[in-house]
């Protein structure tokens, strides 16, 4: 049974550190920005996007604005799905007010409590059913994520290389991925780069160098990366200041074990 044994909500948050759930987890952003990252790979989300955990994965979720959220756990989930995945799409309407009443019916001790919950489990895996069989293109998209996230840091990286490689029109390609992760590839592969750099600086606050930072983030001229860092963080990369990761008050509960 795809029964929904636990359902919370994050005020502004911008941190939640490793943790992993023994049941699937669905998060559908409501405000903000972040990166869900997990052992092997950084998923960037956006306000509206609903992300997908498969039990037993650690990850933790950053967000240098904050982020806003409804989290559902599962017992079940009958999907097709083997990895933690990040859906941006007109799927996600048909849920934007699934979450927020099954938080409040699972925080009020309504008559009927039980059968409402088990509806809107209902509806929440029937709608993701129905969109991931005909989602085209999911194991194209996933390929291109994954070589992105291998190469990134190669500032030699020839990306629009790469996709003519594909058996698929360029447009196509870039029509297909926008779709599904809200992001063109370039934009994908550039958001990371500097998500990264982000990281770095952090780490290096005392010694930085821009020109080495940028290199090793992927990109070849600092000057063009110094734009695109203050478009992003709103400041400069040698005045950039990370902002405080802790995780709030309401980041806990019961279903988490936090590594």
């Amino acid at each position: 049974m795809n029964d929904i044994i636990y359902v919370g909500k994050h005020a502004l948050t911008k941190a939640v550190t490793n943790h992993v759930h023994n049941t699937w987890e669905l998060i559908y952003c409501t405000s903000g920005n972040g990166r869900l990252t997990f052992q092997d790979r950084v998923l960037p989300y956006s306000a509206d996007s609903l992300a997908i955990i498969p039990p037993m994965m650690i990850h933790s979720n950053y967000s240098d604005e904050g982020f806003t959220n409804y989290h559902i756990n599962m017992s079940e989930l009958n999907l097709n799905v083997n990895e933690p995945m990040v859906i941006c799409g007109a799927c996600n309407e048909y849920l934007k007010d699934v979450f927020p009443a099954a938080f409040y019916y699972y925080s009020n001790d309504t008559a009927g409590r039980p059968a409402i919950l088990q509806a809107y489990s209902q509806v929440i895996v029937a709608t993701l059913q129905s969109y991931l069989t005909d989602r085209n293109g999911n194991e194209t998209v996933k390929q291109i994520m994954d070589h992105i996230l291998k190469n990134f840091p190669d500032p030699n990286f020839d990306l629009n290389g790469y996709l003519h490689s594909l058996p698929f029109s360029l447009e196509y390609l870039k029509r297909m991925f926008k779709n599904e992760t809200g992001m063109t590839p370039l934009q994908y592969l550039t958001n990371k780069r500097l998500e990264n750099a982000a990281g770095f600086l952090g780490m290096m606050a005392n010694s930085t160098n821009i020109s080495q930072i940028s290199h090793k983030c992927g990109f070849n001229d600092p000057l063009y990366f110094s734009k695109l860092f203050k478009k992003k963080y709103g400041v400069s990369p040698r005045n950039y200041v990370p902002k405080n990761t802790e995780p709030s008050d309401a980041d806990s509960d019961s279903v988490k074990i936090f590594i």
